[in-house]
Order: structure tokens, then C-alpha cells, then sequence
């Protein structure tokens, strides 16, 4: 509420009584209802325990500490199945945010290539770019997760005919088989050092003879040439582990499962062509006369995206694509249908061993809120320093 402090007017004696009268009643009431929220919270709870004892239902997470009894197929870290469950959800959850990162990025970057080519004055890009949104965000996710999951492990040939690039890369039902650099875990680290490094700088040079835009462009470009040609050094240098065809099965190399391809390039189709249209609509509400105006002014074609557009754009377009960035994070729970070990299938299996389903959907919840209140931090921030830029 705004008041005459707001504005630095203040009145007389009486009417600083009135107000600080004023500030304790409001203070009161936000008293009681906090109050009233707590004392209906502890009744909820309490009703929900003597529910549970009644029953005689194991409550609390104390089962937390107990062996887990089962095995993940696809972690990130090392599990057993004689590892705590609380190991299982950080399993889970890990590769819920693994999912969740390379959809976002991946949805991001076809996103705004397909925005652009809607916004193209070639017909063909505008018809192409056109019929990806019309498609894929008219279709419900979870059908076309089923769809892409089937075209997947039923239409791709099985491992002993697998499409293949030399004995590089091999594609079939078993997911995505590749080489890789005998260092393992390594070779990504140093690579992505490597990237790093030679990104920043540069970007940072780069600001020295060309528009902030286009620096960060060039530093993002680097990084991804750096980390890949690194990649390929690190495997050089300590050699490969090539994928081998054997009677039934691919052996050997590193793999990327069939389940977490469908439910990453469904998740990438569906949200981009949202993400598409934000970016679309975000250029087309930056007026005509807005470019007209900044080669008036002597710019450039670059300079005038770079210090007209662009900024102006990015204040329209934050917002919405924070809220798809949040949704794909929630719509990853969709993997149970495809058998993804996420945290929403890690959960259902840890409630048929433990049989305390309360507990385990309050933790799959909590983690959830927290990935998304963490996108909406990194997005409100970066929505703050663009409306900090010039008007």
C-alpha cells in the first residue's frame, strides 16, 4: 500500500499517531492469520498421525536410512541396491536435473531457430517453421513421449544390425552407443574446463571490436569447438573405448539410453515450439520504426539487433520462457511412462518397499519446488539486469 511516506510527506503529530495506530492493527491482523495458518497446519498433521497410528502405519523418514533393496539402471553416481534410499532420491533427483538441463538447452536452441524461421521472409522457413509449432504444441506431452519412446525401441533395428558410423557411433533399440575416451568422467571434465576457459576469453576480447551480443555469441560458439576438439584430444591421447557388435548386444563404449532419448527429444519438440512463439512474438513487439530508427542513427545491422532490439525484446521474453523452463522441469515426472529412473520413479518404487507413500510424495514435492524456485531466481535475476539496461 502506498502511503504519504512513500513520497516523503509527512504530516503532523496526530497523524503520526494515526499511523503508527494504523501499522499495529495491520501488524496484528497478519499476526492472527499467521497464527491461525500454524494452528491449522499442526491440527492437519496431528490428525494425519492419529490416522496413521490407528492403521498402524510406519510414519516419519526414518526409512530414509534403511537399504534401498533395489538397483537404478541409469544413475550418475554409484548406487547398489544395499545403498540408504536416501541415496535412491539423490539418484532420482540428479537425473531428473540431468533430463531437465539438456532439454532446457536443447529446447531453447530450436526454439529460437524455429521462432526465426517463422519470422523469415522465405516461404519455405516460414512454412517449416510454421508447421513444427502447429505440431508439436498441439499434441498432448504424454502421447508424444509414447510416440517418440516407440519409434524408438520398435521402428530403430536391433543391436546386430544397428545403424552405425564406422565403429564410432551406433544407433539401434539399446539407445545411442558412441566412443569414448579411455579417461571416462575425465575427459568431460577437462573438456569442459578447456571450453570454459577459451569462452570466456573470448568473449571477453571479443567486446573490444564487436557488440555485447555477438561477443557473448562468439564466447558460447567457442566453448562448444573447444570442449569438442578437446574432447577428441583426450581420446587420442589415452585412446578409445569403441562400441563392439557381438551376437546379441552392443558392448563397450558409453551409451545414452533409449528412454532418456524419448523422453529428452519429447520434452525438447514439445516445449520448443512453445519457446518459438515467445521468441516470435517477443521481435514483432519491438516496433518497426525501432529499426528504422537505429540505422538512422548510423548503426549497423548487428549493432542495431545488438542495442535496439535485442534488449528490447529480452524484456518480453524472460518472463513467459522462465514459466516453460519451470513447466519442462515438472513435465520430466512424465518419465515414469517411460521408464526413465527419475525421481518420480525412484519414489513409486520406494513407496512399494516402504509402504509410506505420505512421506514420499512430501519429498518428491519439496525437491520440485526447489528446482523450480532455483530456475526462478536465475531468471528473475537475469530479468532484473535486463530491465537495469537502457530504456
Amino acid at each position: 500500500m502506498l502511503s504519504r511516506e512513500s513520497f516523503g510527506i509527512y504530516g503532523d503529530a496526530a497523524w503520526k499517531e494515526r499511523e503508527k495506530a494504523r501499522k499495529r492493527r495491520e501488524y496484528t491482523i497478519q499476526a492472527v492469520l499467521i497464527l491461525i495458518l500454524v494452528g491449522f497446519l499442526a491440527a492437519v498433521s496431528m490428525n494425519v498421525a492419529d490416522n496413521l497410528a490407528e492403521r498402524h502405519i510406519n510414519s516419519g523418514f526414518a526409512f530414509l536410512g534403511n537399504p534401498a533393496g533395489f538397483d537404478i539402471g541409469e544413475a550418475l553416481i554409484p548406487f547398489t541396491n544395499t545403498d540408504h534410499m536416501s541415496r535412491a532420491f539423490l539418484v532420482g533427483m540428479l537425473n531428473t536435473i540431468k533430463v531437465s538441463a539438456v532439454s532446457i538447452i536443447a529446447a531453447t536452441v530450436l526454439g529460437v531457430v524455429v521462432g526465426l524461421m517463422r519470422l523469415s521472409r522465405h516461404p519455405m522457413l516460414r512454412f517449416l517453421g510454421t508447421a513444427h509449432v502447429e505440431f508439436y504444441r498441439n499434441i498432448p506431452l504424454l502421447v508424444l513421449l509414447l510416440a517418440v519412446y516407440l519409434a524408438v525401441t520398435e521402428l530403430l533395428p536391433a543391436g546386430r544390425t544397428a545403424l552405425h558410423v564406422g565403429d564410432w557411433v551406433f544407433l539401434s533399440k539399446s539407445g545411442l552407443q558412441y566412443a569414448s575416451p579411455l579417461m571416462g568422467g575425465w575427459a568431460m571434465w577437462i573438456a569442459a574446463g578447456a571450453g570454459a576457459a577459451c569462452g570466456f576469453a573470448s568473449a571477453f576480447f571479443a567486446r573490444r571490436r564487436m557488440t555485447g551480443l555477438m561477443a557473448n555469441t562468439t564466447g558460447i560458439a567457442v566453448f562448444a569447438g573447444v570442449f569438442i576438439v578437446a574432447w577428441v584430444l583426450c581420446g587420442v591421447v589415452s585412446g578409445w573405448d569403441h562400441p563392439v557388435q557381438t551376437r546379441f548386444a552392443l558392448r563397450g563404449g558409453s551409451q545414452i539410453s533409449p528412454e532418456f532419448l524419448a523422453l529428452s527429444l519429447g520434452l525438447t519438440l514439445f516445449t520448443s515450439a512453445s519457446i518459438a512463439e515467445i521468441v516470435r512474438a517477443g521481435v514483432l513487439a519491438v516496433k518497426a520504426g525501432q529499426w528504422d530508427a537505429g540505422l538512422a542513427l548510423g548503426m549497423t545491422m548487428t549493432e542495431t539487433v545488438s542495442y535496439v532490439i535485442f534488449p528490447q525484446s529480452m524484456r518480453l521474453v524472460i518472463p513467459p520462457l522462465a514459466s516453460q523452463y519451470m513447466n519442462l522441469t515438472k513435465n520430466s515426472s512424465l518419465a515414469v511412462m517411460v521408464g526413465y529412473p527419475d525421481l518420480v520413479n525412484i519414489g513409486n518404487t520406494v513407496i512399494n518397499v516402504s509402504a509410506q507413500a505420505l512421506e514420499v510424495i512430501c519429498i518428491i514435492m519439496a525437491v520440485y519446488l526447489t528446482l523450480n524456485l532455483v530456475i526462478s531466481v536465475v531468471m528473475n535475476a537475469l530479468n532484473a539486469r535486463i530491465m537495469r539496461a537502457p530504456q
